[in-house]
């Protein structure tokens, strides 16, 4: 039987008289890369809240490394072992890239309020583990040289990483980025699967929201296809890119020659 990392089945969502999502739901594999594409307005972003606790789903039944979870507070979900991107930017801009990374750390802290008061040996030894921890996560990431400059001061592709650094952080079963590659050069984009890669290969499962279709055909091992809130093609990225009503929707023809990647 397949491991599954991520069962998400039947999840529908309404705004007032939109229907934004309809019937839709995943199964990722561990270790997998999926990826979800579609045209703007195809409701992948509203999914991509749903499952992380940003919407509350107006039905559907969510699974999380086999134990059912409620996706209704970040936080939780967080805890529960999804951590994720945004297609916008979302750092601390005035703190240093160490200290966002060391936020990320706060769902899996042990110290309390009166311990960081106190100063107890527990809690220096959980801060200088954390300090470390999220140090190497810089390196991992390819920016450890920018651990002490603010945010906003690092380039548009180093913030890309620095949020992948802090979603990292959070010890994550499911890693979900909302369009990482949105607004990178070419030279940014091969850096950026070189990571996702390697990621992948350290035993974090991805889920990938993402408009590059080149990106997307030659790094995932698995795409399902949104339009108007439905699912139109669930495979590989060979089939997927050779269905007729994909293409029809999203690709168009000049795309259905798009070198892809043998799924896993």
């Amino acid at each position: 039987m397949p491991d599954i990392v991520l069962r998400v089945a039947g999840v529908n969502k309404r705004f007032g008289g939109l229907q934004a999502l309809s019937d839709v739901g995943v199964e990722i594999e561990r270790g997998q890369i999926y990826g979800l594409i579609g045209p703007n307005g195809a409701g992948k972003t509203t999914f991509f809240n749903v499952i992380t606790g940003l919407y509350a789903p107006d039905s559907g039944k969510f699974e999380l490394d086999s134990a059912s979870y409620s996706p209704n507070e970040v936080h939780k979900v967080a805890a529960a072992g999804i951590a994720r991107t945004f297609q916008n930017i979302r750092l601390f801009p005035d703190m240093t890239a160490l200290e966002n990374v060391m936020v990320g750390r706060h769902v899996r802290t042990r110290a309390t309020a009166l311990g960081a008061i106190l100063r107890t040996r527990s809690t220096v030894a959980e801060e200088r583990a954390i300090k470390q921890r999220s140090l190497e996560l810089l390196e991992y990431v390819g920016i450890a040289r920018y651990a002490d400059y603010q945010a906003r001061t690092l380039a548009y592709g180093d913030q890309r990483r620095l949020e992948i650094a802090r979603a990292l952080a959070t010890e994550p079963k499911l890693l979900a980025l909302d369009e990482p590659a949105a607004g990178m050069n070419a030279t940014e984009k091969l850096a950026l699967r070189s990571l996702l890669e390697a990621i992948s290969r350290d035993g974090v499962t991805i889920l990938l929201i993402e408009h590059d279709v080149k990106l997307v055909m030659g790094l995932c091992d698995r795409v399902t296809v949104l339009d108007y809130g439905k699912m139109i093609a669930v495979g590989p990225p060979s089939e997927v890119q050779r269905n007729p009503a994909v293409i029809e929707a999203y690709l168009g023809a000049a795309h259905t020659n798009v070198a892809t990647k043998a799924p896993a």
